[in-house]
């Protein structure tokens, strides 16, 4: 069963940065799109940003000109760029693969904490 590891959380004050990673066991020539998610404390998981094996991007509005999403398919790695953070980014996140309505099709990794501290 092909696995995905998420890496790179920490703590943070509000306006830094961060970079998320998220390498799977198996070639990402069995992934098409990629997204990550974020899940905060008491509030349902969500979708921020996904890119296309080609490399087409989607962000969601919470995220947008803040957050870049990229992938090495040579390296079965996808990562999220965070910057300018803000508290409310504080949640664990997740990489997945998504379906075409942005839905997981994996199962999830042990996800990565990101606390960003006002």
């Amino acid at each position: 069963q092909v696995q995905l590891v998420e890496s790179g959380g920490g703590l943070v004050r509000a306006g830094g940065s961060l970079t998320l990673s998220c390498a799977a066991s198996a070639s990402f020539l069995r992934f098409g799109t990629m997204g990550w998610f974020r899940q905060a404390p008491g509030k349902q998981r969500e979708l921020v940003a996904t890119i296309t094996r080609g490399g087409s991007t989607v962000y969601a509005d919470s995220v947008q000109g803040r957050f870049t999403i990229s992938r090495d398919n040579a390296q079965n790695t996808v990562y999220l760029q965070l910057n300018v953070l803000k508290p409310e980014d504080t949640a664990v996140y997740y990489c997945n693969s998504v379906d075409g309505s942005g839905n997981p099709t994996r199962g999830w990794g042990q996800g990565t904490q990101v606390t960003v501290s006002s």
